[in-house]
């Protein structure tokens, strides 16, 4: 049955900072099938894609919703990456419930901000906070962090987005 169910269309995020390091936040609620496991709770950032909405404007879009930074500029972005939910067998209105996984497009995005900009518990756009820490972190490492189900596609972008992970000039 879950093979039958479409992937929801989604952005993942790769904040680097100068040091090279990528922000991730720390979610503190299961959410239906994005549920997540004691000493696992870290990923980076990451939404939906609205309907009419194109990847480079979601992930922007996105960035803010879930830590209020606005200071950040592109680097680069993979293909589409796509991983599965585990089974699932909450309420079948749950919002992911019709999704058999996500179908995501990542982007390199350097932060060209302070970090007194990042402010993960303030709900932006209606939408519930999802992290209640965040803090920076190698690229090569957030892998071991996420929950197994992502660990794969994590992979996929720390290879990816490795060269973006260099110290920059101040």
């Amino acid at each position: 049955m879950t093979e039958s169910k479409p992937y929801r269309p989604n952005v993942g995020i790769a904040l680097f900072n100068a040091a090279g390091e990528v922000l991730i936040g720390r979610r503190f609620r299961d959410d239906g099938p994005e549920i997540i496991l004691p000493g696992l709770e870290w990923q980076m950032p990451q939404g939906g894609i609205d309907a009419v909405e194109n990847p480079r404007d979601a992930v922007m879009r996105e960035l803010w919703e879930e830590t209020g930074v606005v200071s950040a500029g592109y680097l680069g972005e993979t293909g589409w990456l796509t991983y599965e939910f585990p089974a699932y067998d909450g309420p079948p209105s749950h919002r992911l419930a019709k999704f058999r996984g996500q179908r995501q497009q990542w982007f390199a995005l350097r932060f060209t901000g302070d970090d007194a900009e990042i402010d993960p518990l303030t709900p932006r756009n209606g939408q519930p906070a999802e992290f209640d820490q965040w803090r920076w972190e190698r690229l090569d490492a957030v892998a071991d962090l996420v929950v197994p189900f992502r660990r794969e596609v994590y992979r996929t972008v720390a290879r990816e987005f490795a060269k973006f992970a260099q110290q920059q000039a101040v």
